[in-house]
């Protein structure tokens, strides 16, 4: 098949410039015309399939994926420059160009470059990033989508940022109150094997030496050393073991996790969970009511913005409950009605949503909607960080004492015998 070079104009008034196989100019011009671009100039290249079947592959070569991940982080500062650069003006595919050249995650890069490759071949840009459900998932892929359809991609893209970076910030905050009483723990575990395992058998042994059988030791002192020959014994075959039944178990709960009803039971823990689940609740609640926000005021349509929100929310049981809403939405039902039903959603969120939908301000509701929860969640770390705090503290202090008494008890004994034994001998003189 033929290819063709074009040069055309987008709706942001930006020059495109690509390549495209077709069977003759007219196609082409029908395929430029279906995608909203005007044709400016169409020329045939070359004629030769094998040449374009070895572009093909080349193509992909260069394109991989690549290792590694990328961050929310990257993605918030791809969204916002590439805004930036749309809103002054530059191409689409300059615009790629040269974001790949400066993003610092080699993936991401790659990827970038796909899309440019992509784009130059006639690809809109949503349609591009939809190769990679793993980096740019169905809000992303959504509001590009729209914002081409409705000719302001900038605007897509910068409500993308915002909510990228609310998103990261809500992230961020969570991981920063649970670091401290995470470090605790490890601290705290950490002293306890080390003084089980190591300072321990030594007074165990100094015990032993000074003629003090085991079954006349403390009960404390008695839990320790069977805790403490639990620990070394078998050293390192049961260590070993113990560390590959660890690591089995734990692939085994993930890929539980990763299967249809392993998800459902988790998410159904995360929500019922003491203590974290209102604030796992409250997390699911401010993300449902962002993401559905930034749908809404980016003019995406309600069911597929349902939908879209249904995946995003990160919770099965709350994602069923945003589905069955909009199956009943599509019959004619209010938004309010089914997600009261669900029980999934507090009476507040209920009401200020049917007020939205009642009004034509329901992207504005939700909008407040989110801005409460996202600040409950900051009050919910703030005093959950401040109840955890001392109770590692007394954890660690209360292990390290009952090591600390259990080790001094049998030296207690020890001279009280010695005393007894003295007072005996000074009787008999």
């Amino acid at each position: 098949m033929p290819t063709f070079a074009y040069v055309a104009r987008d709706a942001t008034g930006g020059t495109r410039k690509a390549t495209v196989d077709a069977e003759n100019e007219s196609a082409v011009a029908r395929i430029l015309r279906e995608q909203g671009l005007v044709v400016s100039n169409i020329r045939k290249v070359k004629d030769s399939k094998a040449e374009a079947n070895k572009d093909v592959i080349v193509t992909k070569k260069k394109a991989g994926g690549g290792f590694g991940r990328v961050k929310l982080a990257d993605l918030s500062v791809f969204c916002r420059q590439f805004s930036t650069m749309i809103d002054a003006g530059v191409g689409l595919v300059r615009c790629l160009s040269v974001l790949g050249e400066q993003t610092p995650n080699v993936k991401l890069r790659r990827i970038i470059l796909d899309i440019q490759q992509e784009v130059e071949s006639g690809s809109t840009l949503s349609r591009a990033m939809a190769k990679h459900p793993r980096v740019f998932n169905n809000l992303f892929i959504g509001l590009v989508r729209a914002g081409e359809v409705g000719g302001v991609l900038e605007e897509a893209l910068q409500r993308l940022a915002s909510f990228l970076e609310k998103d990261l910030e809500l992230r961020r905050k969570v991981k920063a109150a649970m670091t401290y009483p995470t470090i605790v723990m490890v601290v705290a575990i950490a002293i306890v094997i080390g003084l089980v395992t190591l300072i321990l058998p030594k007074f165990l042994d100094l015990f032993l030496e000074l003629g003090m059988k085991a079954e006349e030791m403390p009960a404390m002192t008695r839990f320790m050393m069977n805790f403490s020959n639990f620990l070394t014994a078998g050293f390192p075959m049961r260590q070993v073991i113990f560390a590959i039944v660890f690591f089995v178990l734990l692939t085994a709960w993930k890929a539980f996790t990763r299967t249809k009803p392993g998800k459902r039971v988790y998410d159904t823990f995360k929500l019922k969970a003491p203590v974290f689940g209102k604030l796992n609740h409250k997390i699911a609640l401010a993300r449902f009511s962002r993401t559905l926000g930034t749908l809404m005021v980016s003019g995406v349509p309600i069911l597929q913005a349902l939908e879209t929100v249904a995946g995003t929310v990160d919770n099965d049981i709350i994602g069923d409950a945003i589905l069955e809403a909009r199956a009943r939405i599509r019959e004619g039902d209010r938004i309010g009605d089914p997600l009261q039903k669900s029980k999934m959603f507090p009476p507040m969120v209920v009401q200020m949503v049917s007020i939205g939908e009642e009004s034509g301000a329901l992207d504005q509701m939700l909008e407040k909607i989110a801005e409460f929860y996202e600040a409950e969640v900051d009050t919910a770390l703030s005093s959950l960080t401040s109840a955890i705090e001392p109770v590692m503290i007394v954890f660690l202090g209360f292990s390290v004492g009952f090591i600390v008494i259990s080790m001094f008890l049998p030296l207690v004994s020890i001279i009280n015998n010695l005393s007894g034994e003295g007072g005996d001998s000074g009787g008999e003189d």
